[in-house]
């Protein structure tokens, strides 16, 4: 393992913890990238790939080159998770923002991402939590009702539903709730 991917394995152990699983972490500490550098602002969000671009701007007369830089162009976000059950704010770049709506949302975006693309601590982090999350529903027990269940519960419903409706009913045609009579 090259020097940037152990640091970044410590990072991610670190703040995980003992809560993911041994196999997870091992299958992470495999695929996570040998020796790619990456730029320290792409630490703080997910940037699928996107990095500060160079090149040259040519003058029109001459044909003088001077050196540039293009950076990408990177947006806060509000994203809702649905297996956290809440938002979480990040800065994407606009590139990756079209992959997570490709995908079907964050944690899908998250999930299909190999380790080896996913080059920033914050995307790793959030990776594992997630598939973490994954993990423990699928052994969750699934409830059902049983038919009978089902009914009486949804005609609980509709009498709910109906005592409403009578209600509005009353209220709408007594006079006095309309305010015009005098």
């Amino acid at each position: 393992m090259a020097f940037r991917s152990q640091q970044l394995y410590k990072k991610m152990v670190k703040k995980v913890g003992d809560s993911v699983p041994p196999k997870v972490m091992e299958s992470m500490k495999k695929s996570l990238p040998n020796s790619k550098l990456v730029m320290g602002r792409a630490n703080r969000g997910i940037f699928a790939g996107r990095h500060i671009q160079f090149g040259n701007n040519v003058s029109e007369d001459g044909g003088n080159k001077t050196r540039r830089t293009w950076k990408p162009n990177v947006q806060e976000k509000r994203l809702f998770s649905y297996a956290l059950d809440r938002h979480i704010r990040v800065k994407v770049t606009t590139h990756a923002l079209r992959c997570i709506d490709k995908a079907g949302g964050i944690d899908e975006y998250l999930l299909k991402t190999p380790y080896q693309r996913m080059d920033t601590e914050m995307g790793l982090l959030w990776k594992a939590k997630i598939e973490k999350l994954y993990q423990e529903l699928g052994q969750a027990e699934a409830f059902f009702f049983s038919p009978e269940e089902e009914a009486r519960i949804e005609a609980g419903f509709e009498e709910y539903r109906a005592a409403r409706r009578a209600a509005k009913k009353s209220s709408s045609q007594d006079p006095a709730a309309e305010g015009g009579a005098s």
